[in-house]
């Protein structure tokens, strides 16, 4: 006879597979008719764009290009700064284990490193190296038994439990486009370079909308007319819309950002501005957090019962936290005095990360690449580096905790002081999610298939052993928990101790023995 069940849904978000992979990407380029030779490259940049992502069985394909800058130096009599622009595409296949046609994921994508190469004075080879970070989940529906009705006698292992059950997933696209200003006394001849960065990311949830807010952070260094180079640093608002049903404000929201595609392009001289237009894709994955009380074990000391156990693996005590962390060191950079900061790269890199006690312990470097120029206007990059350590505390049970890691450079500044040495003051916005998965037993199909076999005692001795737990021995031999803690006087039905004597009763209802 199949028992009646009291069910509750829980909605997973299982994840099957998980790589991070390098990419290389190479392509040459040719001088266009209208820009003199190159002589020597003084820097490379890039933007990512990934227009489309699949996930295909066994293996995900990425789309997209990187849009290139490349500033050098002029082989002509007046040794004059140039840039050049490119898009160097890409289209790659990874393979993945477990990963199927349909399923979702997040898939990020950083530039790791861009570097170009002369090969002569009309031609370039450019390499690039890209880090790629995939996550591949599945949703899967499950019902839970959380209590028997009207199951007179049935004994039940229950536990509660705290888990992050999946409201929804969605994704939208997002356009905005600016005219950036420039000084007025500017008359911008091209572009030098060029980088693009997601900052100040921020998400409200409302009843089934994600608002998602944050701001494109545009550097762009400029060549003007008259052979001066000059960079303009700002902010781009990004707001975006994405429809979730039964999204609440009371539910936890991740969301991810790339750009899709880009165009940059300086407008009419007398405008002194430069157009940029981005595409940009944001996708949003959406928690509930439920307290749920579910049965992990049960048995019938007089009816044989028949059930069916699946498990499953889901996540508990997802959180988020936002940090400032401050940078403040001297650095020795050759060659630095005497010249002019013109730009900085600051790209913080993880190189290690130690889940230690209750705390995460992230290692890393602040890469630093300084353009500078002299008084004849002469380029150059100088390269440096910071190491740092960052710690996310009261983490518990953090070894078994899943973490990311996200960083922004918020601020930063770079005082020239003598003998070479440079102070640095960074600001970086440390974005750490945290998860922990935990394993449940799933029960359905729960029946009965006639009496228990009946046993020749009504009362014996057991001698506990290591490991044994008071629902193990009342399971064993037909008896309860309630009659074994009566029986022998326990306080706490938790601590029982090997070498113990017990005596354990046979089950008793409304007066009848079962013996």
């Amino acid at each position: 006879m199949v028992l009646e069940t009291i069910n509750e849904n829980l909605c997973v978000n299982k994840l099957v597979a998980t790589k991070k992979d390098m990419i290389m990407i190479e392509g040459d380029m040719i001088v266009p008719d209208s820009k003199p030779d190159i002589l020597n490259t003084i820097c490379t940049s890039g933007v990512v764009c990934v227009y489309k992502k699949e996930v295909l069985d066994e293996k995900v394909r990425i789309d997209g290009n990187i849009n290139t800058c490349i500033m050098y130096l002029a082989d002509d009599t007046q040794d004059k700064v140039r840039g050049i622009n490119t898009s160097l595409d890409f289209s790659e296949m990874i393979p993945i284990t477990n990963a199927k046609e349909g399923m979702e994921s997040i898939i990020q994508t950083k530039l790791k490193s861009i570097e170009c190469k002369v090969i002569n004075g009309r031609k370039v080879g450019i390499k690039a190296t890209l880090e790629v970070d995939i996550k591949i989940y599945t949703k899967e529906d499950v019902e839970i038994v959380n209590n028997l009705p009207n199951a007179e006698g049935i004994q039940m292992l229950k536990e509660d439990l705290r888990v992050n059950s999946l409201v929804g997933m969605g994704e939208n696209k997002i356009y905005t486009k600016d005219n950036i200003s420039i000084d007025n006394i500017d008359n911008l001849a091209e572009i030098l370079k060029t980088d693009i960065a997601i900052v100040d990311k921020d998400v409200k949830v409302s009843y089934n909308k994600i608002l998602a807010k944050a701001e494109a952070r545009v550097k762009i260094m400029y060549l003007t007319e008259d052979n001066r180079v000059n960079s303009i640093d700002t902010k781009i608002p990004i707001v975006g819309f994405i429809d979730i049903p039964n999204v609440t404000e009371e539910n936890i929201c991740d969301t991810d950002y790339e750009i899709k595609n880009m165009i940059i392009k300086p407008n009419a001289p007398e405008e002194h501005s430069i157009y940029i237009e981005l595409e940009m894709g944001v996708s949003a994955i959406v928690y509930e957090e439920k307290q749920i009380n579910l049965i992990q074990d049960l048995y019938s000391p007089c009816e044989n019962l028949e059930f069916k156990k699946k498990k499953i693996t889901t996540i508990t005590n997802k959180q988020s936290r936002k940090e400032i962390k401050q940078i403040r060191e001297k650095i020795e950079v050759d060659g630095i005095e005497n010249k002019n900061i013109i730009d900085v790269d600051v790209n913080p890199m993880i190189e290690k990360q130690d889940n230690i006690a209750n705390r995460i312990v992230y290692t890393g470097s602040l890469e630093i690449n300084f353009i500078l120029s002299n008084q004849e206007l002469q380029m150059e990059v100088r390269n440096s580096k910071i190491p740092f350590e960052y710690t996310v505390d009261g983490v518990e049970d953090s070894e078994n905790v899943n973490s990311r890691l996200d960083m922004e450079v918020a601020n930063q500044d770079f005082i020239v002081q003598e003998g070479g040495m440079v102070t640095s003051n960074i600001d970086l916005v440390m974005n750490s999610d945290m998860y922990r998965n935990t394993n449940m037993n799933i029960m359905n199909e729960i029946q009965t298939n006639g009496e228990r076999e009946a046993e020749d005692y009504s009362l014996i001795l057991y001698i506990v052993k290591k490991g044994d737990t008071l629902w193990q021995i009342a399971k064993r031999y037909g008896s309860t928990i309630d009659d074994i803690v009566r029986t022998n006087g326990i306080e706490d039905e938790n601590k029982i101790n090997p070498g113990q004597k017990l005596f354990i009763p046979r089950y008793v209802k409304a007066g009848i023995s079962y013996a």
